[in-house]
């Protein structure tokens, strides 16, 4: 099963494995939001739209939309 950005509960911290180039903005890109870095979903808008990440130390706001576009592997922290 694989698990997209958004549907990374609060608090919860990911590695980026892929993404679709074609829905992205080159903006989320060029801010970190690339394969192998870590993201960190950080809050969630009262009505599920947008998600504030953490993403390569930067704090970034995402329609949903563009977050089920990036495919993540979930880190099991203990």
């Amino acid at each position: 099963m694989t698990l997209t950005l958004a549907q990374l509960q609060r608090g919860q911290k990911a590695i980026i494995t892929d993404f679709n180039v074609d829905e992205i903005p080159l903006k989320l890109l060029e801010m970190g939001c690339l394969p192998g870095n870590e993201v960190e979903l950080l809050q969630v808008a009262p009505l599920g739209d947008p998600l504030y990440i953490n993403v390569n130390d930067s704090h970034v706001a995402i329609r949903l939309e563009t977050a089920k576009e990036i495919r993540i592997d979930l880190i099991n922290e203990f």
